[in-house]
């Protein structure tokens, strides 16, 4: 989540139908392909996205994948990728869309566990491959893009304020820092998930809890999703917050550039790469509409428009960057990082022990 840094779109949007339809004889073997050559439309014209409301995507490119396949996309955005992921397995047999975009790494169990998902292979492009999940929800869930969840300071404010920034997990303990770092909770949020997960790697299942209880005792504030530590808390964000230190990505830099320098950066010691998937719903009308919109987010188009917009890496390596995103969203070496298997085993423990920590 899934996350960006521009203001979401309504929770409905569409683009109006142009151009031909999908081929009943489109190969799925092409991720750049949607299928053309067809004169007539498609039976079922909406194509309904059910993804997280930091989704943002042109209309221009909504309206190619329309000119190439006949289908109309009909956006459905709510929450974060956590709130998604349950509410596609709340929905199971009923199905709110079609196409499911935004689930990450850390909810990818979630709904692979659940069955909500069909199977869908589409081939993939140059690179993609190593973001694929392994075993069985492979087939369900396809590689879109990928960040890192890091924590992120902002060194204007600690310039202003003469004190030097925290470089650590460690250091967000500490007296110098109190009130000033705010998060996504781990329950309803894949950033704050992903925390979560940081802070079980580093400090193991029988060290996290103590570490939560003392970010907690130095007034870290939780909030329900990413958006809000955005554009309410974070004094770099979108309004006119008051703490200096988030959780966010390691892309955050680029949106802070002036001339040759960012006014913000990275912990690149304290991230948990993410990796955002696609997927068929069980029981979906236009299963051959969400299938085209899978192969289309994985063509050149859809990947080239991620870092602008998305402020995500296209999972095809051979995709340009942007240039500033070359200088400052930099990739951590050695990430933090747990087997999706233990995610699976542990996730309801994990998250009522870290509710019982953050809640006390």
């Amino acid at each position: 989540m899934r996350a960006t840094h521009l203001i979401a779109l309504g929770a409905v949007a569409a683009v109006s139908l142009t151009g031909c339809s999908l081929s009943s004889t489109t190969s799925t073997n092409d991720p750049t392909s949607t299928g053309t050559g067809s004169a007539t439309a498609p039976t079922n014209k909406t194509v309904t996205l059910v993804t997280h409301d930091s989704w943002v995507a042109p209309k221009s490119l909504l309206a190619k994948f329309t000119a190439q396949t006949g289908y109309v996309v009909k956006v459905s955005s709510s929450g974060d990728a956590g709130q998604v992921a349950n509410q596609l397995v709340l929905t199971k047999g009923s199905p709110v869309g079609d196409v499911t975009f935004g689930i990450d790494n850390t909810f990818a169990t979630r709904v692979t566990d659940a069955g909500v998902l069909d199977d869908y292979s589409p081939a993939l492009p140059d690179g993609a491959s190593a973001y694929a999940l392994k075993g069985a929800a492979a087939k369900q869930l396809t590689p879109i893009d990928f960040s890192d969840v890091c924590v992120n300071v902002d060194n204007a404010w600690f310039n202003k304020h003469k004190l030097q920034p925290p470089t650590s997990l460690d250091d967000l303990t500490k007296p110098a820092y109190k009130n000033l770092f705010v998060t996504p909770g781990a329950a309803t949020s894949s950033p704050g998930m992903a925390f979560l997960l940081s802070t079980i790697s580093k400090y193991g299942t029988s060290g996290w809890q103590g570490y939560w209880k003392k970010l907690m005792a130095n007034g870290t504030k939780v909030t329900s999703g990413w958006s809000d530590a955005w554009n309410v808390d974070y004094t770099a964000g979108g309004g006119k917050g008051d703490r200096p230190i988030i959780l966010s990505y390691n892309s955050d830099p680029t949106t802070t550039v002036k001339g040759d320098k960012s006014s913000t950066s990275a912990l690149l010691n304290t991230c948990f790469q993410s990796v955002e998937y696609a997927g068929v719903i069980k029981g979906a009308k236009n299963p051959a509409g969400a299938k085209a919109f899978v192969r289309f987010m994985l063509g050149s188009a859809f990947q080239k428009a991620l870092p602008p917009n998305m402020y995500v890496f296209p999972v095809d390596k051979r995709v340009p960057l942007p240039a500033d995103w070359k200088t400052f969203a930099k990739i951590p070496a050695k990430p933090w990082s747990v087997p999706p298997a233990e995610i699976s085993k542990n996730r309801a423990t994990w998250l009522q022990q870290w509710q019982d920590v953050t809640a006390g």
